[in-house]
């Protein structure tokens, strides 16, 4: 069994190890979400362990990748000290499958992956979206508009997908970029900008019916709906 480990720290990678080992495990080591985001495109592992101490600023890009992906079956459990329960379930309903709290006893870590291993045909996943006019399939890779089919691209779908999951949330370029493209800054503004702008036009968004994709510098993008 591979395991991907999401670990920044030495220490604690050390000990994480040590009890992956010691269960029978193989593990690999990602020093970022980025970095490991881009392993998975190339490689097949059983399970993804990601702690989230010490608040890395590629979390947003982690957690918009686990709200595209559509047919990846790998489950994923979090390592993280407290949080709170928005928090919590944000991680849960973007497609994580587990939180495991820290400091952690060895024998629980071990007996959840188990668990998780044997449940993870992922048939929990969120995999349709109706929100007003819209319904979105991610099995089907489509999308309608007051019941008609709007023909997108991949790409697109994945975006629209993105932004009709998390309603009123900025997401970042660099997380749109990574959730779509596979890579963090990479991809050139001017790319995501046209592609929104198809969205768009496609979707027929705007104020006039209501929803929107809203634009703000600092920020990202985010799917605005008018109450």
């Amino acid at each position: 069994m591979r395991i991907a480990c999401c670990v920044r720290d030495e220490q604690g990678f050390i000990h994480l190890q040590a009890i992956l080992a010691k269960a029978g495990f193989d593990c690999e080591r990602f020093l970022s979400e980025i970095l490991l985001l881009r392993a998975l495109r190339r490689n097949a592992f059983d399970l993804i362990l990601v702690d989230l101490s010490g608040g890395q600023p590629d979390r947003e890009s982690l957690l918009s990748w686990l709200n595209c992906r559509a047919d990846e079956q790998t489950p994923v459990i979090f390592l993280s000290p407290a949080v709170s329960a928005e928090q919590l379930a944000f991680s849960l309903d973007a497609g994580a499958d587990d939180f495991v709290e820290k400091p952690f006893e060895a024998i629980v870590l071990v007996a959840r992956i188990h668990a998780l291993l044997r449940r993870s045909n992922r048939k929990n996943v969120r995999s349709t979206i109706e929100l007003l006019d819209f319904a979105l399939d991610r099995g089907a890779s489509s999308l309608h508009d007051k019941g008609v089919a709007v023909e997108l691209t991949p790409r697109e779908f994945t975006m629209a997908w993105l932004f009709f999951s998390t309603p009123g949330k900025y997401i970042s370029r660099e997380a749109i970029s990574t959730a779509i493209w596979g890579v963090d800054s990479e991809i050139a503004g001017r790319t995501i900008e046209q592609h929104i702008y198809k969205l768009r036009k496609k979707l027929n968004l705007g104020s006039e019916r209501g929803v929107m994709i809203r634009t703000a510098y600092t920020q990202g993008y985010r799917l605005e709906l008018r109450e």
